[in-house]
């Protein structure tokens, strides 16, 4: 009879000791999350920054210009068209952005 309560007072302590090594790797966790965040938050704004400037719709002025300049000769004979380009093709991109804003537009740190 005593081997049959000393058999389930070793079950109920191995329970009783993984409940208590659920409970310490969930404390463990819990103080460790604001460290998780830290760094899941650092590696995004780094990620952000390797992209290039950030973008404010509101409060920026962006004009993109693309010219293209060619010259051509074409010619129409007996119902066929001849097109000779007579010099390189020349095409200017010219970007400016102007952020007019600036007092209440936050940028970081």
């Amino acid at each position: 009879m005593f081997k049959f309560f000393n058999r389930k007072r070793k079950k109920g302590q191995s329970t009783l000791e993984y409940a208590v090594l659920i409970v310490i790797v969930i404390g463990a966790l819990l103080s460790l999350q604001v460290y998780i965040k830290r760094g899941i938050g650092g590696r995004f704004k780094s990620a952000s920054d390797d992209i290039g400037d950030q973008f404010s719709i509101g409060n920026m002025n962006y004009v993109h210009r693309t010219s293209t300049t060619s010259s051509t000769r074409e010619t129409f004979l007996a119902g066929v068209t001849n097109s000779v380009l007579l010099n390189d093709e020349i095409t200017i991109d010219e970007t400016n952005s102007l952020v007019f804003n600036n007092e209440i537009e936050y940028w970081g740190e």
